[in-house]
C-alpha cells in the first residue's frame, strides 16, 4: 500500500493572496529581484481571463516544532514552486511593488481594452487612450463601484450599449475567483524527498537547490529575525557585484540599514574587487559549513526547523540557536577584515584576475579554511600558507568538482578532528606525490581548453614568481594578466592549421604562453624554427625583431620562465607531439616548485 506524501486541493486567486497579507504563506521571492518580464505578467493575466490552467503551486509546511512550554506549533507554508506567478498576481491585481533586476522597486501595471478584450504592459500610448484600463488593479481598489465605472467608461468612448463593456470589466474582475492548484507537501518529509518531489513534478523547470530551500526556510522565521538575515545575504551578494546599488539601498530599505547586518556590509560601497563575488548559495556553504562543521545545507534546513538528530523531535531551542548559529557565520562571512584577508592571500598565490577563478567551490572552501583557522587565533603567516595551498591543491586535484556537498562534509570534519595543517599534510602525502607531479598532473594537461584550471595555476606560478611575459625583458607576467595580454601559440595556429592539424591539437595549453600583443603580431604565423632561430641572432646582433630580448643568457631565462625547451629551433612540425609531451613536463615541475613555496 502506498503512502501519498501530499494533498492537491483548488483554491481562488483571492484565497492565495489574502494568505500572502496575512503572513500565513512565506514568499521569499518578495525580498528578491523578480525575473519575469512585463509581458510574462500580461500573458498571465490574459490566461485567466481566457480561464486557462496556470498551472500548480507547490507549498511545504514547515515542520512541528516543539515550543518550551512543550505544545506543539504547526509552521507556516513556504511556497517552494510559484514564486514569480504569485508575485506577478500581487503587482498587477493588488498593485503592489516588486523589486526588479536592477533592485528597483516598482509595480508593473497592466492595461485592459474592454471593447476588444485584450491586455498590455501599460505604455504613455495606452494611458493617453480613453478606450484603455490604464492600470488593471483599480477594479479591485477598495471602493470600486462597477457601475459607475463602466458608466464613466461608456460616457468618455461615446458608446451607448454598456452591457459588453459591463460584462467585459466584470470578468476581468472575477478572475480572482478562478481556482489555481495547491500541491501541500506533507510536513513530515525530509529536504532530500522535497528536492525529489520539485525535481519530478517540475522537470522542465530550473532544479530547485538544497540553497534555495534553505532561503526560503531563513525568510519564513520573522520570530529568529530570518526576514533581515534572508536581505542581508541578497543584499550582500548583489552589492559585491554593484557597488552603486548601496545609495539606491539606503533610500528604499531604511529599516534594513539600521540594522547590524547592514552597517557591517556597507564596507562594499567602496569596493571593486571582482575576484571573489559570492552567490547567496556561496555564502550559506561557507557560513553553514565553517560554524556548523557540517558541509550538507540539507542538514542546515533541517536544523533552522529545530531539529534534533538524536531524537528525530523538532525543538524551538536548537531552531532558534541555528539561526543565531548562521547569523554569527554571516557576520563573519561578510567582516571586511576576513574578506579583505582573504582576498588578499588568494592574490598572494598569483591570482591576480576574476578569470583565473575557475572553481568557485574551491575558493568557497579556501575561505572556511581562512575563518576556521582566524577563529582559532592561529599564526597569520601558517594560515597564509594554509589557505594558499588548500586553494591550489582542491583546484588541480578538482577536489569540489562532483558531490562538493558530500566533499565539504568530508572535509571540515577531518579539520575538526585533526586540525587543518594536519590534515592538509596528509591529503598532500596521499595525493601531491611525486607521481602526481610527473605523471598525473602532466597527463591532465592534455587537455585543449584555454579555460582549464590548469592552466590558470600555471599562470598563476608565473605570476607569483614575477616571470617576465614571453620575449619581454621588462614586462611581467603579472602585468600582462592584469591587462588582458594576449595568449599566444608557440606553434602557431594558422600555421597548425595549414598544415592540417585540427582544434583540439593545436590548441593545446602546453602550446600557450602569454605575452604582448605587439610581439604575438610581430611572429604572425611562422614556424617556430623559423623565428626561434631569429631570436637567437637578434642576441648576437642587438638588433630586435620580436620583442625586446637582445642577450643570450636572457633568452635562456626568458625560455625558462615559460617551460620551453632550450632547443626550440630544432623543432619542426613533426617534432609538435614531443614538443607538447616535454613542455607538459616542464610546466608541472614549474607548478611543483611554486605550490612548495606556498
Amino acid at each position: 500500500m502506498s503512502i501519498q506524501k501530499y494533498s492537491v486541493n483548488q483554491h481562488p486567486i483571492n484565497t492565495l493572496l489574502s494568505w500572502i497579507t496575512s503572513k500565513e504563506i512565506a514568499i521569499p521571492e518578495i525580498q528578491r529581484p523578480f525575473v519575469w518580464s512585463s509581458t510574462q505578467v500580461r500573458d498571465l493575466i490574459d490566461s485567466l481571463y481566457q480561464g486557462y490552467p496556470v498551472g500548480y503551486l507547490i507549498v511545504w509546511r514547515n515542520h512541528a516544532v516543539r515550543l518550551k512550554d512543550g505544545s506543539i506549533s504547526e509552521g507556516k507554508r513556504i511556497l517552494i514552486d510559484g514564486q514569480q506567478r504569485i508575485t506577478a498576481l500581487m503587482t498587477s491585481i493588488l498593485g503592489m511593488e516588486i523589486i526588479t533586476k536592477d533592485y528597483k522597486r516598482t509595480a508593473m501595471k497592466i492595461a485592459f481594452n474592454p471593447l476588444e478584450k485584450r491586455f498590455e504592459v501599460r505604455n504613455p500610448a495606452i494611458e493617453k487612450d480613453k478606450t484603455w484600463v490604464a492600470d488593471i488593479s483599480e477594479v479591485w481598489a477598495p471602493g470600486f463601484k462597477m457601475l459607475k465605472y463602466v458608466n464613466d467608461y461608456c460616457y468618455k468612448n461615446d458608446i451607448q450599449e454598456q452591457d459588453e463593456i459591463f460584462s467585459s470589466i466584470e470578468l476581468l474582475k472575477g478572475i480572482v475567483n478562478n481556482h489555481i492548484g495547491v500541491i501541500e507537501l506533507n510536513s513530515d518529509l525530509d529536504i532530500e524527498t522535497i528536492t525529489e518531489i520539485f525535481i519530478r513534478i517540475n522537470a522542465k523547470g530550473a532544479v530547485l537547490s538544497q540553497a534555495d530551500f534553505a532561503m526560503s526556510k531563513i525568510a519564513a522565521n520573522e520570530a529568529c529575525g530570518g526576514h533581515e538575515l534572508r536581505k542581508t545575504i541578497d543584499y550582500f551578494c548583489h552589492l559585491a557585484v554593484a557597488p552603486e546599488f548601496f545609495r539606491y539601498l539606503r533610500d528604499w530599505d531604511s529599516e534594513f540599514t539600521r540594522t547590524d547586518y547592514f552597517k557591517a556590509m556597507s564596507w562594499l560601497r567602496n569596493e571593486n574587487d571582482d575576484i571573489y563575488d559570492p552567490s547567496y548559495t556561496d555564502m550559506l556553504r561557507v557560513a553553514f559549513t565553517y560554524r556548523f562543521k557540517r558541509g550538507k545545507l540539507q542538514d542546515l534546513v533541517a536544523l533552522l526547523s529545530g531539529r534534533n538528530f538524536a531524537t528525530r523531535d523538532y525543538e524551538v531551542a536548537i531552531e532558534e540557536e541555528s539561526f543565531k548559529e548562521l547569523s554569527a557565520g554571516i557576520m563573519d562571512f561578510m567582516n571586511e577584515t576576513n574578506f579583505k584577508k582573504f582576498v588578499m592571500i588568494i592574490r598572494s598565490a598569483g591570482f591576480l584576475d576574476s578569470s583565473m577563478i575557475r572553481s568557485q567551490n574551491a575558493l568557497n572552501f579556501a575561505y572556511i579554511i581562512y575563518l576556521t583557522m582566524r577563529s582559532k587565533k592561529e599564526r597569520p603567516q601558517l594560515i597564509e600558507s594554509v589557505v594558499r595551498r588548500w586553494y591550489v591543491m582542491s583546484v588541480l586535484t578538482g577536489r569540489y568538482s562532483s558531490s562538493p556537498e558530500s566533499s565539504f562534509d568530508f572535509d571540515i570534519k577531518r579539520i575538526d578532528e585533526k586540525g587543518t595543517e594536519a590534515y592538509l599534510e596528509e591529503i598532500e602525502n596521499a595525493e601531491l606525490s611525486s607521481a602526481f607531479w610527473e605523471s598525473g598532473l602532466p597527463l591532465n594537461m592534455n587537455t585543449s581548453v584555454a579555460s582549464s584550471p590548469y592552466f590558470k595555476v600555471y599562470l598563476a606560478s608565473q605570476a607569483h614568481s614575477n616571470d617576465k611575459g614571453f620575449l619581454s625583458k621588462d614586462i611581467n607576467v603579472r602585468e600582462l594578466i592584469e591587462i588582458k595580454g594576449d595568449v599566444h601559440h608557440i606553434f602557431p595556429r594558422n600555421y597548425l592549421k595549414k598544415n592540417g592539424l585540427v582544434r583540439s591539437s593545436y590548441n593545446q595549453i602546453a602550446n600557450y604562453v602569454i605575452m604582448q600583443t605587439e610581439t604575438n603580431i610581430s611572429i604572425g604565423d611562422k614556424a617556430p624554427e623559423h623565428y626561434f632561430s631569429e631570436l637567437w641572432e637578434q642576441c648576437g646582433t642587438g638588433q630586435p625583431k620580436y620583442g625586446t630580448i637582445v642577450s643570450d643568457v636572457d633568452m635562456k631565462n626568458n625560455l625558462s620562465m615559460h617551460c620551453i625547451p632550450h632547443d626550440i629551433a630544432d623543432y619542426q612540425l613533426d617534432d609538435y607531439d614531443k614538443f607538447l609531451g616535454k613542455r607538459r613536463q616542464l610546466m608541472s615541475l614549474k607548478i611543483r616548485d611554486y605550490y612548495q613555496k606556498l
